[in-house]
């Protein structure tokens, strides 16, 4: 053990901007790995200073001069221990996106990520020039090569590394989780791992950012390309890495949990997101109209999940539509995770608006005119709650609804974040279906009633929509697939339903811009990653 290398990988939480926070917290965790763990490295992620994205932050002359005074700290304060650290930094009129090694309160090396992402969710061309040379530092005798998140993504860095003789690659990231990505990443690894014959160490961030959440997983590959050892997903985490360095480079294997489930992942991810918006806006708590449908039943138990029972408030807002068993389930629902219910019925305002609209308007026929009014007039009650009790609305909505305009804009799109903005209906009952495994939360009736908005006599959704079933195989294949409307129908669809779908797309997307953000857990997520004009007549 005496001639192994230890490193510690640092899978911390941080806020984008709270540089004096985010300081500490590495001052922190730096002397636990150095004198806790004896560690002789301590890895943090891509851009832990700052947080991960900074966005236009990163055009601000004040953060470099912020960024500075932390670096002094961080130097001043961690002895006897090397930090690599990921930080952005600014040279001349350049910005770029950093790894520094620290050492003995010196700054012994800087490495400048080559590879920027500029698609999805990334849009680090915008910001930094990249770097344009390979790093190797020697610590306890051995070659280390660093590298930042994408640059592995690409052979060319990890072939430069190998070149100049590294025996080990330390990766600083800050990849944020949606429901391939693990998978992707591990077989990019693997093939890095090969090509470069030498050891992989994997940080990554985790936290809730927006709407993108980072999920950790930070792990070690052997040069095989096994994982030997790897953190859990969706917590902070001090992973304490063994590498033997005689005979040869060899990472000590850990016994490994077994892989979790999609919707485990994804509801992780849920959880996880909401915390942190919630934490890290500073609201008290959160609120939820519940309806006696399953979107607001599992927005309700993610949110408990998130926050405690004590910090979750629910609602109900019945109108004339509202039927007795939608009146059961939320009273069932309260009870299983013991917040609060109020119940205020809409129908006095629902009339005051009728009686206030001009008279000539009882000729014309009843249509959504009337639906919405009342989706408004339960957004006007929840924001009364919000304002007064500084509760973040989490508005209920899933991915299907939102991606067809199935929702009333300033009804019940209204809210701080939206929960399930990124997942599709049939994933929403899969994840209902796995919550109550693990306890029974969610009412049976939530998840075996027909879907409807109750916003007329006998609603259900499949008035206005294909089954859920075909709409959102409808929506993977156009939306996360890209595939044209020809490919759609050559699959086996209904040429006049995959139209209709994707007109209601299409016409939907200035509703979609004025939505609230949500976690991002598929590949195409509306907001940041999927971004179409308003104004279009393109078809296909």
């Amino acid at each position: 053990m005496k001639d192994n290398l230890r490193i510690t990988a640092a899978q911390i939480n941080t806020i984008v901007g709270d540089i004096k926070g985010n300081t500490k917290k590495i001052i922190a965790n730096s002397l636990y790995a150095r004198d806790q763990q004896k560690a002789d490295i301590v890895v943090f992620p891509e851009m832990a200073l700052t947080g991960y994205p900074p966005e236009d932050l990163l055009l601000r002359s004040e953060l470099y001069k912020q960024i500075k005074i932390a670096l002094k700290q961080i130097q001043t304060k961690v002895k006897n221990i090397y930090i690599v650290l990921g930080l952005p930094t600014q040279e001349q009129n350049e910005r770029f996106n950093t790894a520094v090694l620290i050492h003995s309160g010196k700054i012994c090396a800087c490495y400048h990520k080559q590879y920027l992402p500029n698609s999805g969710v990334f849009d680090e061309k915008r910001y930094f020039t990249p770097g344009t040379k390979t790093c190797i530092v020697t610590i306890k005798n051995i070659k280390i090569a660093i590298a930042i998140c994408a640059d592995l993504w690409d052979e060319m860095p990890m072939q430069a590394a190998k070149k100049m003789q590294a025996q080990l690659m330390i990766s600083l990231n800050a990849s944020p989780f949606d429901i391939q990505k693990y998978q992707s990443r591990e077989q990019i690894l693997k093939l890095r791992a090969h090509e470069g014959g030498m050891p992989i160490v994997y940080v990554n961030s985790i936290g809730g950012q927006d709407e993108l959440v980072f999920d950790g997983g930070s792990l070690v590959m052997n040069t095989r390309g096994k994982i030997t050892q790897r953190a859990p997903f969706f917590t902070e985490n001090l992973m304490l890495i063994n590498i033997r360095t005689t005979p040869k480079l060899q990472p000590v294997s850990q016994r490994l949990l077994p892989p979790s489930s999609t919707e485990e992942l994804v509801y992780q991810a849920l959880v996880l997101g909401v915390r942190d918006y919630v934490e890290k806006n500073n609201f008290q708590g959160a609120i939820v109209s519940v309806s006696g449908g399953i979107d607001s039943a599992l927005t309700l138990a993610i949110a408990v999940d998130a926050l405690g029972k004590d910090r979750v408030e629910t609602i109900y807002l019945p109108s004339r539509h509202s039927s007795n068993l939608s009146a059961q389930i939320t009273e069932e629902g309260a009870k299983l995770l013991d917040v609060k219910l109020n119940q205020i019925s809409i129908e006095p305002v629902f009339q005051a608006y009728l009686s206030s609209l001009p008279t000539q308007w009882n000729r014309l026929l009843k249509d959504a005119t009337e639906e919405n009014i009342q989706a408004r007039c339960r957004a006007i009650m929840l924001m009364a709650f919000s304002n007064k009790k500084n509760l973040l609305v989490l508005s209920t909505g899933n991915k299907s609804e939102m991606a067809v305009g199935y929702a009333t804009l300033y009804g019940d799109m209204v809210g701080g974040f939206c929960v399930l903005k990124d997942v599709p209906k049939t994933l929403v009952y899969r994840l209902a279906q796995y919550r109550n495994k693990i306890s029974p939360v969610i009412p049976k009736a939530a998840i075996t009633r027909a879907p409807t908005a109750e916003l007329a006599p006998h609603q259900k959704d499949s008035d206005n929509l294909p089954p859920y079933s075909i709409l959102d195989e409808i929506l993977e294949r156009y939306i996360e697939l890209e595939q044209s409307i020809a490919k759609i129908v050559s699959a086996g669809f209904d040429r006049t339903t995959v139209i209709k779908t994707i007109n209601m797309i299409k016409r939907s997307e200035y509703k979609r811009r004025q939505s609230p953000p949500g976690v991002k857990i598929t590949t195409n997520a509306f907001g940041r990653e999927r971004r179409y004009p308003i104004t279009s007549k393109f078809d296909g």
